[in-house]
């Protein structure tokens, strides 16, 4: 839809951002009859389950795969032919690969360093007073399997100790190890898998964006409206094109921080210090494609410091019809602290060679081409009193009539299936 002809209209919802949330949002709005229209800064509705195709070889916005259990979701997705994976990652650490979760599967390792590990499980501290992820870490897993694994983990996907993260945001990502499952996952490597979801769907074509194709056709949504002010107030926004809208609903998407932001001087001095409290990462994706079909694994882990990757998936393992016949692919992710990378382009695809020549996956001449695209927004970060400075953002949002949703909107820890509820739940 292209509106730029008219530059001021008024519309009843306005929603900004064709990410899930806000197509959970209009979906909810076309079911009760209210008049709606989505604003889109990019040129493609998606947001983050967006995709990109690179030489015919298709990849997501980092790594999607669908748990979703909630009979609404469910409805949506399962319109979509799926391919079913079980969840079975494997992590790298140094020149081992060891089944996921690390804990459970420590059969490769020597007999001295499985022994050091599980002496201090076994001496782990019973108090569950934590108040931070370092402590619930030692606490879960004993001084030194933490320090080990998920405490490094914490450095390169967080980026920041863990000491700084609150645990606030666990849930049942990771769970308490038990000393019959570390023991009997030194002496075998036949071991069960305990991920926290027991199927992994994918889309057979189309890559993942393809479960929310049929909201994304059914949803009105003008693309290329990059949002320069919003004026609560008066309840306009403006776009860089020079269209101003009117609005009597406003949903929003976008980030906090950059929600704050747009709305001006207007916006009291304690809700743009709260904001500015707000932590979220940035992350760069580096695609690779190979010239054959040589990856295995869905998804793995990387705690070797020297690898700035801490995770990496393959597209073609999720769907065949994501690379050319007889080929295959990778996408690392390298996450940053803040809006801005920490290594140039040429770092990061040079260190991706180094992972994959150290890792043993492929070699030189197995590489068609590496690819760079960066996402400016990634995880939400629980730093200790975050949700303190949140409360205050999303109070002031709200008591100007605007909803917000999504993980970027409510500022959460949200997965796809979540983030379409919050924004179907808001109207």
């Amino acid at each position: 839809m292209d509106m730029k002809f008219c530059k001021s209209r008024y519309i009843n919802t306005v929603i900004l951002g064709a990410g899930v949330a806000g197509l959970g949002a209009a979906l909810k709005a076309r079911e009760v009859n209210i008049e709606y229209e989505i604003f889109e800064a990019k040129a493609s509705a998606g947001g983050l389950l967006d995709n990109f195709v690179i030489d015919g070889y298709r990849f997501d916005n980092a790594v999607h795969l669908s748990f979703a259990t909630e009979e609404k979701v469910r409805d949506i997705f399962d319109r979509t032919p799926y391919f079913s994976h079980s969840p079975d990652a494997v992590n790298f650490e140094t020149d081992k690969w060891l089944k996921h979760p690390v804990q459970n599967n420590l059969y490769p390792l020597p007999a001295i360093e499985k022994v050091t590990l599980i002496e201090s499980l076994i001496h782990r501290p019973e108090s569950e007073l934590a108040d931070n992820y370092e402590s619930w870490l030692i606490h879960q897993y004993g001084n030194e399997i933490a320090k080990r694994y998920p405490m490094r983990y914490t450095r390169k996907y967080w980026q920041c100790n863990a000491n700084e993260l609150s645990v606030s945001w666990i849930g049942n990502r990771l769970r308490r190890a038990k000393l019959s499952e570390i023991l009997y996952g030194a002496f075998t490597d036949d071991t069960p898998n305990d991920y926290y979801a027991k199927e992994m769907r994918y889309p057979k074509k189309g890559g993942f964006k393809s479960f929310i194709q049929p909201l994304i056709d059914e949803s009105i949504i003008n693309y290329n409206y990059e949002v320069t002010e919003i004026d609560l107030s008066g309840k306009t926004i403006k776009f860089s094109n020079g269209v101003i809208i009117s609005y009597e609903n406003l949903i929003n998407t976008l980030p906090l921080p950059l929600f704050i932001e747009f709305c001006g001087a207007n916006v009291p001095t304690s809700v743009k210090k709260s904001a500015s409290k707000l932590e979220a990462t940035s992350l760069d994706l580096i695609s690779v494609g190979f010239n054959k079909s040589i990856i295995k694994d869905l998804w793995f882990y990387i705690y070797d410091e020297d690898i700035y990757a801490s995770r990496a998936y393959s597209p073609s393992v999720k769907s065949s019809d994501n690379v050319p016949d007889g080929c295959s692919s990778l996408q690392f992710e390298i996450y940053n602290p803040g809006r801005d990378s920490q290594y140039t382009v040429q770092e990061l695809k040079d260190n991706v060679i180094y992972a994959i020549k150290k890792m043993g996956i492929a070699s030189d001449e197995d590489i068609v081409f590496l690819h760079h695209k960066r996402l400016p927004w990634g995880n939400v970060v629980f730093k200790k009193d975050m949700e303190k400075y949140r409360d205050i953002v999303r109070e002031y949002i709200f008591d100007n009539q605007v909803k917000s949703v999504g993980r970027f909107g409510e500022w959460d820890y949200l997965w796809s299936n979540q983030s379409f509820l919050s924004g179907y739940s808001s109207i």
